[in-house]
């Protein structure tokens, strides 16, 4: 099992997720990707085609020859067509390595898979995604697009264009150039994440040699997940030998175009490398739930200008503040955060601040509670760390328990997110930090005994507020820089 603290893995993890915050990261996912949800290979989809042509496909290693093959042979692609169809139109959901990535803010991704499992794991995430598998769709633009997917060898849905023989791959800079100029644009400005990819692609190989001499030593860095070679079943000890250094020497290769090969033991391991990029991602965000109508024994001014340094101290940290804007406490934690975007020169206030406002007009009371409901269940997963203060609110003429709080305790804790109660603004605060504190490998897993340690500290009654602000932004700082 491959360690996401080796060396190799952990550089790959910090550099890829630094693309991602940047907005540069790509995705470019081949049939690997799409193999764990049922879908069958090249070489299963091709079986009975090659039995048909007295050849044994385990043997074939040039797998578009024997596409054209069958063409050469019957004049008709209607078999290659049928399957396309009958392998790849069922609709099975998407891997846990789909929506790890889809979960993630990457605008573009490419592939050479047919199959319908990326667009989906991107609307299931709630994006708008601008598919583009043929040369006239490339032109138009999706209103509100959030990712742009570029299937350069089509789709399911239209297999007669799709791109499978020899004769498409030779035609394809002819048929498909704008695609060609789409992608190089895309390598030199994006960095690629190679997924379930075995670069046995001419298409790609040809617009990587171009790249390579158009730019040499100065092509940008891109990284492929691949499987270190074992060896196989009945496979002699020449066969070995023979096929690991090929692989050693096809991975070193790859270095010509800037590729960094992050090796894994099993193609499991790619799942747990995403599930770390996606967590320290998410850690990048802290989602803060915090209201009260009650501000004893501090007074309202004091409570107000605690949660305007909060919100201040948060995004100094560098990190994105999502809030609800709770009632009594909301809008001076997003004065804090406005105030220190503005003074920090950090670009687009929304790149830093996201305002999630519950909406309250809402008459009927049932009805509320579900829209509220499905309200938290969207927005609390987008963030990493959840901070939890205060929490109380009048009903009628009394000051109780704000229950809201304890549902968005729920969810960040279904969700995984990395709990921080502060206990010394009592209320619900008070009572999630004892909880948290009596059963902490349940409910503080996200933290190291010293970060549980201030978590304590932070229950603990305090006269002043302000003394809560460096040990807050401290662990926010810690938490982020994923220690």
């Amino acid at each position: 099992m491959t360690a996401v603290t080796d060396k190799p893995v952990a550089r790959f993890i910090e550099r890829y997720l630094a693309e991602i915050e940047a907005g540069n990261a790509a995705i470019f996912a081949g049939a690997g990707l799409s193999a764990p949800a049922g879908f069958v290979d090249w070489r299963e989809l091709l079986r009975d085609i090659a039995d048909e042509l007295d050849l044994r496909i385990d043997w074939e290693h040039d797998l578009i020859a024997v596409a054209q093959f069958h063409l050469n042979k019957t004049k008709n692609r209607h078999r290659l067509n049928q399957a396309i169809i009958d392998a790849l139109s069922s609709t099975p959901a998407p891997t846990a390595n789909h929506r790890r990535l889809a979960r993630l803010p990457i605008r573009t991704w490419w592939t050479t898979n047919y199959d319908g499992l990326i667009e989906r794991a991107l609307e299931d995430a709630g994006k708008i995604v601008d598919v583009k598998s043929a040369v006239s769709q490339l032109a138009n633009t999706r209103r509100g697009r959030d990712a742009v997917l570029y299937k350069m060898h089509g789709d399911v849905s239209r297999p007669d264009e799709a791109v499978v023989t020899r004769n498409d791959y030779e035609r394809y800079a002819l048929d498909r150039g704008p695609f060609v100029s789409a992608l190089t644009g895309d390598l030199l400005s994006k960095t690629f994440l190679f997924v379930g990819f075995s670069f046995t692609d001419p298409n790609l190989e040809q617009v990587l040699a171009r790249l390579r001499l158009h730019v040499g030593v100065n092509q940008r860095e891109h990284f492929a997940f691949l499987r270190r070679r074992t060896r196989l079943a009945n496979e002699s000890d020449d066969e070995f030998a023979h096929n690991l250094a090929r692989h050693r020497l096809m991975v070193d290769d790859l270095q010509r175009f800037n590729v960094q090969v992050i090796l894994v033991d099993e193609y499991a391991d790619v799942e747990l490398i995403l599930a770390e990029i996606e967590r320290r991602h998410r850690r990048q965000t802290a989602f803060v739930s915090a209201s009260a109508d009650d501000f004893e024994p501090w007074g309202r001014p004091a409570v107000e200008n605690f949660m305007r340094r909060l919100g201040h101290a948060i995004v100094a940290k560098d990190a994105r503040l999502l809030t609800g804007l709770g009632l009594g406490v909301g809008n001076a934690l997003f004065t804090g955060a406005v105030e220190r975007v503005l003074e920090g020169g950090r670009g687009r206030i929304e790149d830093t601040l996201i305002l999630r406002p519950f909406p309250q007009h809402i008459d009927d009371q049932a009805r509320r509670e579900r829209v509220w409901e499905d309200y938290r269940q969207r927005i609390i997963p987008d963030a990493g760390v959840a901070l939890f203060l205060f929490g109380n609110k009048r009903a009628g003429d009394e000051i109780v328990l704000a229950n809201g709080m304890v549902r968005e305790w729920e969810i960040a804790l279904q969700h995984g997110l990395t709990l921080v109660p502060i206990g010394a603004t009592g209320s619900i605060a008070r009572d999630l930090a004892a909880q948290a504190l009596a059963d902490p490998d349940r409910l503080l897993a996200g933290l190291d005994q010293g970060q549980r340690d201030i978590v304590a500290r932070l229950a603990e009654p305090v006269a002043d507020l302000a003394e809560l602000i460096e040990p807050i932004a401290r662990l926010i700082a810690d938490l982020r820089g994923g220690r």
